[in-house]
């Protein structure tokens, strides 16, 4: 069976990338039909011999789709997601507008696939911090019972979307010719050759938003409640691919082989962890892949049960477009599309 597929935010980075991996997935499309806003309307995309013509995203653009997945911010979500599930299709939602409603499922297909099935029209993809950092705890969970995590993100410019790359690239390309670096627009401060301590709007108790949202997401997503976070979110001078320095404590005691082993055995990570051979994640490694990577396990020195980790993933896949194909093949794997 072929399924009538919408994506709103089609210009943008996500997706770009949306288009890319339904042809290279070989999801089953009827009609792809491109959504995005008035200034848009009218371009030509192409992918692999094809071509479509954006159309503007109205209240009717969703009429006989069976899926659209949303990637176009919060405001577009919360404009156009109820309109399309009262139509009939199903949203998959990239943004931060839903996934905290107590009545969207919030999922990651290999953590918490059944929470589909009780989809009203609306099914949320998590953050792509989240999505990642979980990628490599949830193993562990299984195998030893997760009780907090402090992590370190390490998140790349395209994070921002496009602008953030073309401020990246600019920064570097004046500074190799010796020019004036041009005026920034996406960042506070400069990017190239330096880190920031800041992603996202900071809150009244000194976190940020994307901070907070490892928490809240990461209690949502595996259904603990008692789940304890501390995160600070660093944007780095990295194109693609996310990483995070985990540092986690669990239930039940711990081992280096079996937390290994666990990876291993878990659908969606790899593990990539032989220091002695200088053998680790990276984002270069995991840019344009579709497991994430997981290494540097340890002992955590402070925590009793704890292990330390490092895990590394492409945020535009895994973090956004990826997951959000996967939870349309989910749903067509359970019989819950087109229907």
């Amino acid at each position: 069976m072929a399924y009538n597929v919408g994506i709103l935010g089609a210009t943008g980075a996500v997706g770009q990338e949306i288009i890319r991996l339904l042809h290279e997935r070989n999801f089953p499309l009827g009609e792809l039909r491109l959504l995005a806003s008035a200034r848009s309307a009218g371009k030509t995309v192409s992918y692999a011999g094809h071509s479509w013509m954006i159309q503007e995203a109205t209240m009717d653009s969703f009429d006989g789709l069976d899926v659209c997945i949303f990637s176009a911010g919060g405001d577009q979500s919360k404009q156009f997601a109820t309109a399309a599930a009262e139509r009939g299709c199903i949203v998959v939602d990239n943004s931060s507008a839903f996934r905290m409603d107590p009545d969207v499922p919030l999922v990651v297909p290999e953590i918490n696939p059944d929470a589909v099935d009780a989809h009203k029209g609306i099914i949320a993809n998590p953050n792509c911090s989240t999505a990642i950092t979980l990628m490599g705890l949830y193993p562990l969970h299984r195998a030893f019972g997760l009780k907090s995590f402090i992590a370190s993100t390490y998140q790349a410019v395209s994070g921002s979307g496009a602008g953030g790359i073309i401020e990246l690239e600019e920064q570097l390309r004046a500074w190799a010719s010796g020019s004036e670096a041009p005026e920034r627009s996406v960042y506070p401060h400069p990017i190239a050759f330096n880190v920031l301590p800041h992603v996202d709007s900071f809150l009244d108790d000194g976190y940020t938003k994307e901070e907070m949202k490892l928490l809240n997401e990461g209690r949502k997503i595996l259904g603990l409640d008692s789940l304890e976070v501390t995160c600070t979110c660093v944007r780095v001078p990295v194109l693609r691919a996310h990483s995070i320095s985990v540092s986690a404590s669990f239930e039940r005691p711990v081992s280096i082989e079996a937390a290994r082993e666990a990876i291993k055995a878990f659908n969606g990570a790899e593990l990539i962890d032989l220091p002695e051979e200088n053998r680790y994640p990276m984002p270069l490694d995991y840019s344009e892949a579709v497991p994430c990577g997981v290494g540097r396990i340890r002992k955590d020195q402070v925590f009793e049960n704890g292990l330390a980790l490092w895990v590394c993933g492409d945020q535009l896949w895994k973090g956004a477009a990826l997951n959000a194909i996967q939870i349309a093949e989910l749903l067509h794997e359970k019989g819950l599309l087109g229907k």
